[in-house]
């Protein structure tokens, strides 16, 4: 079980699981869901390594591993830290 923290809120996610839904939850805002617009941009704080690799749509954005869409990231495990 992974922990995804949003600005200082915890919660428990399965390992490999997208995060989008949780970051909805967290009121990360979504326009698309698939990657082209850029309105769930995420600032990684901490646990960058636990996310997956970016995406061609992340890439194509100019987003690096600071900086990523939460539709296009699921956690492989571990902690990882965000704010929006």
């Amino acid at each position: 079980m992974a922990k995804l923290i949003i600005d200082q809120i915890e919660y428990e996610i399965l390992d490999g699981e997208s995060i989008s839904e949780i970051c909805q939850q967290a009121g990360v805002r979504f326009d698309c869901n698939t990657g082209v617009c850029g309105s769930c941009h995420i600032k990684i704080l901490e646990g960058a390594e636990n996310l997956s690799e970016l995406t061609q749509e992340e890439t194509d954005l100019g987003m690096d591993q600071d900086n990523r869409l939460a539709c296009q990231c699921h956690i492989k495990t571990g902690i990882v830290k965000i704010t929006f």
